[in-house]
């Protein structure tokens, strides 16, 4: 009668399942129109030329050309330039 079932162990067993968030294509990498360029929670990385950003705030590209990052006004602002 002595036996009680320990509690608590499966209280604190739990985690979330990852997002995957982050760069998904990397500055001077060809990008096709459509392609995820950034997952991100928030406008860390802002939208420029040749790409726009979604209502969960990925950022994708709308053209064909390489992925450049630059900063403007203190934010990180990623583009698609054309291909020369």
């Amino acid at each position: 009668m002595a036996h009680v079932k320990a509690s608590g162990t499966a209280k604190g067993n739990k985690d979330s399942v990852s997002k995957r968030l982050g760069v998904k294509v990397y500055g001077g990498q060809h990008a096709k129109p459509g392609n995820i360029i950034i997952r991100q929670k928030g406008t860390k990385v802002v939208p420029g030329e040749g790409v726009m950003m979604g209502r969960d705030y990925t950022i994708f590209a709308t053209q064909v050309g390489l992925v450049q990052f630059s900063s403007k006004l203190g934010k990180q602002v990623v583009s698609v330039v054309p291909a020369a």
